[in-house]
């Protein structure tokens, strides 16, 4: 059935040719209709498919158009305004207008020259799409498949006319966009007005400056590449110039400004200033082919989601490595990026959290090379050497960074805001805002102590004496981070053991930090030194697959070179505990942390009741450890671990609605659940947004007596992007559902 009635293009080149011929081969309009001016490209554009006839002035048609009838408007941005004049006085109000003019405040201003207001009728539209062919004969049915168009609806666009213009859109394969006019302006005068207007400007300057025959004949792709856009047509571009002049003047200041320094740094031989903009603007292109390719990071720009469909049963057997920890790749980041001197990092962990980490140090104008195959290069900038980001930095999903930044930036001289995705803005932040204020801090945060995390940089910070009043390593390392650049000692007492990487890496810096017990202090005012890191396989990923082998009869898997920090290793203990085949050997100490190969094969499980003080010790393995407790025989019991429910999601609940769609009597208590081993049936459940959720489902289709189907694992990305690769070689009968 046809989304719309008539389609009329009023100027039938590239764009409304396109739109024309895409509508009329997926039957999504009733007729398309050109108003054209040439009688031999009206001849041709039928010719070609493009539209079903053809007129010389839309006065010809107009009578015709009512309800459900579009009129396109892809003619030159500074003549749309002569269009909208002949179909004021000609078009009904019934009929839908919208146009594909690329600066939608010129568009706006015609509407309300010729209207007064803009009609309800008008819906403002670009197309993101184009070719270095123009015209008639160059219109593709296909062009606009995958590609965006931006809709900047008006407050006085009718919301018929605008789904009427979204439907159109998606109906040739496009991903429709809402946008402000000013945003939009805004945006593409700096993606796209300015681009071309540096081509042109650089093919230029080549042909009509350098005088060499040759310039072109042995220029590489690069510069085919970029100068292709100098082959649009020059009319457009010249309206384009005028109509944006605002926007792109704006970006041209802004670049011109930039080439300058560039220049500078050229001519005084600045390395540090050179391979600092090569490194930011290559991780930035990279971050770009990303958004393209609908990737995560930024993962809120992520428009597609993944679930995971898994057949019951399978064993898993080999001998993998898991990537490395992640609560150290944060950290080596942080603390390389305050050293003196160049860090070099092995075995980083390129997931989305430690990436957006990475990434807020480059806002904060630290020069890192990387991550390239889990190694990078850190150029410390000191502990007073961050400079004042430009905007807002985005740490999406990662719980880490904004915890741990918050206390480096509570003693930074600039302002600086910490936001992230839809899930970090549920998480409370008070707990690390609190401390912080106590020590001189100024900290606003959203209603209810959520991100986005505010702090007001030049405050004099003085060290405290902080009882944790509950266990967490991360609150644990704001404070000490903070204290570093606090007046005096800080001392942070924890009630039950947590990880202890940072006072570790700290000292791998060179920094002093006392541990006594249950107490780690360190006073303010000295420096880091660069050094050497190597990060383990992190255990939190080891657990999966550890819990993986435990469970499936038939298993028999080793993990490598694995991180068994004595504040880490609960997951171990606990599954011991419940009877489980693990054996660790090759221990040795590698940068300052305990590592070792673990194997692991099937043994039958028994439920325990886990010791409180193991909890600390595995709080982010329990997802994990509560599929072997639906495996094992009989009760499993969980006090003491109320801090689950303040995690990427309510992780208690969302494992006790999993396991009771598989059959498992889980019944969740404020500070833990209580799990009866059984048979597990299958079904579908919920992530919540949650990597570890996502990653503990599927390792139960290994015991399920039917297929299990997780809905949205993309955030998997967070923590351990090769999960599927892995899972998938040493067994487990997973797919990846795109949508």
């Amino acid at each position: 059935m046809p989304v719309i009635g008539k389609l009329v293009v009023v100027g039938l080149g590239l764009i409304g040719g396109s739109l024309a011929m895409g509508l009329r081969q997926r039957h999504a309009c009733r007729e398309a209709i050109g108003v054209v001016r040439r009688p031999d490209a009206g001849r041709k554009a039928i010719e070609l498919g493009v539209v079903d006839r053809v007129v010389d002035d839309l006065s010809a048609v107009a009578p015709e158009l009512g309800e459900g009838d579009v009129i396109f408007i892809a003619v030159p941005t500074l003549a749309v305004e002569s269009v909208l004049a002949a179909i004021r006085d000609q078009v009904s109000p019934a009929v839908t207008i919208t146009d594909g003019a690329s600066v939608k405040g010129s568009v706006r201003s015609a509407a309300e020259s010729v209207y007064g207001q803009s009609p309800a009728q008008l819906v403002l539209g670009h197309p993101i799409a184009g070719s270095e062919r123009s015209g008639v004969t160059a219109s593709n049915p296909d062009l606009y498949e995958n590609h965006r168009v931006i809709l900047t609806p008006l407050p006085e666009t009718g919301a018929v006319h605008l789904e009427r213009v979204r439907a159109l859109w998606q109906a040739v394969g496009a991903e429709v966009l809402d946008m402000s006019v000013e945003e939009h302006d805004q945006v593409l005068g700096a993606t796209s007005h300015l681009p071309h207007a540096i081509a042109y400007s650089l093919v230029d300057t080549l042909a009509e400056d350098i005088g060499n025959p040759n310039i072109f004949r042995y220029a590489a792709g690069g510069f085919r590449d970029f100068t292709r856009i100098a082959s649009s047509d020059p009319v457009m571009w010249h309206d384009i110039m005028k109509a944006n002049r605002g926007a792109v003047l704006d970006s041209l200041d802004l670049f011109i400004d930039n080439l300058t320094r560039l220049r500078a740094a050229i001519d005084r031989e600045d390395s540090e200033y050179l391979l600092g903009i090569f490194t930011r603007a290559k991780a930035a292109r990279d971050h770009f082919t990303n958004i393209l390719a609908k990737r995560a990071f930024i993962p809120a720009m992520t428009t597609g989601k993944i679930d995971y469909l898994l057949q019951p049963g399978g064993a898993v057997t080999g001998t993998i490595r898991v990537p490395g920890d992640k609560s150290i790749s944060h950290r080596s980041i942080m603390l390389g990026s305050l050293a003196d001197g160049v860090t070099e990092v092995e075995g980083f962990l390129e997931g989305e959290d430690a990436l957006a980490t990475l990434q807020a140090f480059r806002d904060m104008g630290v020069v890192i090379e990387g991550p390239s195959e889990g190694r990078v290069k850190i150029h410390g900038v000191g502990l007073h050497g961050l400079k004042a980001p430009k905007k807002p930095l985005y740490i999406g999903n990662s719980g880490t960074t904004i915890r741990l930044m918050s206390g480096i930036l509570a003693g930074q001289a600039f302002d600086s805001e910490i936001s992230g995705d839809e899930s970090l803005a549920k998480r409370p932040m008070d707990r690390v805002a609190n401390p912080l204020r106590e020590m001189g801090a100024v900290v606003d945060t959203a209603e209810g102590g959520r991100p986005p995390l505010k702090i007001k940089g030049g405050q004099a910070l003085k060290g405290i004496d902080y009882q944790l009043p509950m266990a967490s390593a991360q609150v644990k390392s704001c404070v000490l981070l903070a204290g570093l650049y606090a007046q005096g000692t800080t001392r942070v007492t924890e009630p039950a053991p947590t990880r202890d990487h940072t006072e570790r890496m700290l000292t791998g810096f060179g920094y002093e930090v006392k541990k006594d017990g249950a107490v780690a202090e360190l006073t303010g005012g000295g420096h880091l030194t660069a050094t050497k890191i190597e990060v383990p396989a992190d255990i939190s990923s080891a657990t999966f697959f550890m819990v993986a082998a435990s469970i499936a009869p038939g298993s028999d898997l080793t993990l490598t070179h694995v991180g068994i920090n004595p504040t880490r290793v609960g997951v171990i203990n606990i599954l011991k505990a419940m009877g489980a085949d693990l054996t660790l050997s090759n221990e040795r100490t590698v940068g300052g942390e305990p590592v070792a190969d673990i194997r692991v094969r099937y043994a039958p499980l028994k439920g325990i009741h886990v010791p409180e003080d193991q909890v600390p010790l595995a709080i982010d393995e329990f997802p994990a450890l509560f599929i072997a407790a639906a495996c094992a025989e009989g009760e499993t019991v969980l006090t003491g671990a109320e801090e689950l429910r303040v995690k990427e999601s309510d992780r208690i609940q969302a494992m006790a609605d999993g396991l009771t769609t598989f059959g498992i009597d889980a019944r969740p208590t404020p500070d833990g659940i209580v799990i009866q081993g059984g048979t597990m049936g299958g079904g579908e459940v919920e992530t919540h947004h949650d990597h570890r959720i996502a990653m503990s489902f599927a390792i139960a289709a290994l015991r399920a007596t039917q297929p299990i189907r997780v809905k949205d694992a993309t955030n998997v990305a967070t923590s351990f992007p090769t999960f599927v690769e892995l899972a998938k070689q040493t067994g487990i009968s997973l797919e990846v559902i795109d949508h």
